[in-house]
């Protein structure tokens, strides 16, 4: 069910000025500017703004102006100091603009209503054993327009769709015990389009992990970290790489698909494949490991995962996981001199944390001769909202923010 919404006012909401992503004017970026340094820093007065943005007091003036005839700012009580007039605070209006964030997974689809400041004002999640396109194309139009209608005069006031779902759907059918028809129909499918169709509204697509780390990146602990690899671990584990600050996407999209790495050297006379790291670190391992025993799997995601009879299968799961993440890691270190590695999950937080204190004893179990010392390792702050958040943020950060690369933090 969708959670409620604030209220909103029953006066009809000014439009919204179009903002195109590239070839803004000099007007419209110092407005961009001034939005993002009330996103990073919360709340500022005008002096601030100033200060932190190099701007002129005139310029954060009528910037200030045009941006409150827009309904994108609201001010806050004023704070009186030691001498003089007392100060009022401009933040963020919540209420400014909207966006919907929709994740489609192999295990469940979520759909997040996001205001302007980047809290989740409602959400709506559908669980199934796998996605099938019959049932699931509209329940996503039907849900979509849910959230949208439950915004009355304010829908005039949401910027577009973001959608995150992984870039092959059907991929490794045979683990999920998919035919190949299933698998094809996942995969030839233009869902973008399909979502496009739907609404009148822009929609953006991202690789779910990618949409995972882009939240992490502009409301997480990436924010602190130039450069760093992502781990996702969700049905099956994925991951992301940010350099410099900025998503690197690669030429097809698919940068930090760390699903796909080796965990052993191919054989010229073996015929099999090496595995690969999706068969050790993903959450659809630990569901085979309880179905084995008799045991719900989907206590994979949720607090029982930690409890009795649950615990030894899981806690098994956790030392064979935790040693091809830092496999996984080690490599990572080997081609990219990273500032740490984040990751995050979408189980509970009590099975992340013991994931990770193993990933860093086995770090220290590797010869790091000729490298730097393992890089940190931090949990990531979103969990499992993660995907449909970021896919929120994409038309968000298109339309606001100061530079043409959405993914840009600074």
């Amino acid at each position: 069910m969708a959670m409620p919404l604030a209220d909103a006012s029953a006066a009809e909401p000014a439009l919204l000025r179009q903002r195109g992503s590239n070839h803004v004017g000099l007007r419209q970026f110092n407005e961009r500017v001034v939005l993002q340094a009330l996103r990073t820093h919360g709340s500022l007065a005008k002096a601030e703004i100033a200060r932190v943005t190099g701007l002129t007091a005139q310029a954060i003036g009528l910037i200030a102006a045009r941006l409150d005839d827009e309904q994108l700012l609201r001010r806050e009580a004023p704070v009186r100091g030691r001498v003089g007039q007392p100060s009022v605070p401009i933040g963020l209006n919540p209420d400014g603009a909207f966006a919907v964030g929709i994740k489609i997974g192999r295990r469940s689809a979520d759909w997040l209503l996001v205001d302007f400041s980047g809290q989740v004002r409602a959400r709506i999640r559908l669980d199934y054993a796998f996605p099938d396109i019959d049932q699931l194309l509209p329940a996503i139009g039907r849900h979509l327009n849910q959230l949208l209608d439950g915004l009355g005069p304010l829908r005039a006031r949401v910027v577009g769709v973001g959608l995150a779902a992984p870039l092959k759907l059907g991929g490794w059918h045979r683990m999920l015990g998919l035919s190949a028809a299933q698998s094809q129909a996942w995969n030839s499918i233009d869902l973008t389009g399909q979502v496009q169709q739907m609404t009148g509204l822009p929609v953006r697509f991202a690789k779910d992990t990618a949409a995972a780390c882009v939240a992490e990146l502009l409301q997480g602990r990436g924010r602190d970290i130039p450069s760093f690899l992502y781990l996702f671990m969700d049905t099956f584990v994925g991951g992301a790489l940010v350099l410099d600050s900025h998503l690197h996407r690669g030429l097809h999209g698919n940068a930090g698909a760390v699903a796909s790495l080796p965990l052993a050297v191919a054989q010229p006379d073996s015929a099999a494949a090496p595995e690969q790291l999706i068969r050790q670190a993903s959450l659809w391992e630990l569901e085979q490991r309880l179905r084995e025993q008799g045991l719900d799997p989907m206590a994979a995601y949720d607090e029982r995962v930690l409890q009795a009879p649950w615990a030894a299968h899981s806690r098994a799961w956790i030392a064979s996981a935790a040693s091809a993440l830092a496999h996984c890691i080690v490599s990572a270190t080997a081609f990219l001199d990273l500032d740490a590695v984040v990751i995050d999950a979408a189980t509970t937080a009590d099975l992340l944390q013991a994931l990770a204190e193993r990933v860093r004893a086995l770090l220290h179990a590797y010869n790091w001769e000729g490298l730097h010392p393992p890089p940190p390792l931090a949990l990531g702050s979103i969990g499992s909202d993660a995907r449909a958040l970021g896919g929120a943020l994409l038309p968000l950060h298109a339309c606001f923010a100061p530079d043409t690369d959405i993914f840009l933090k600074t």
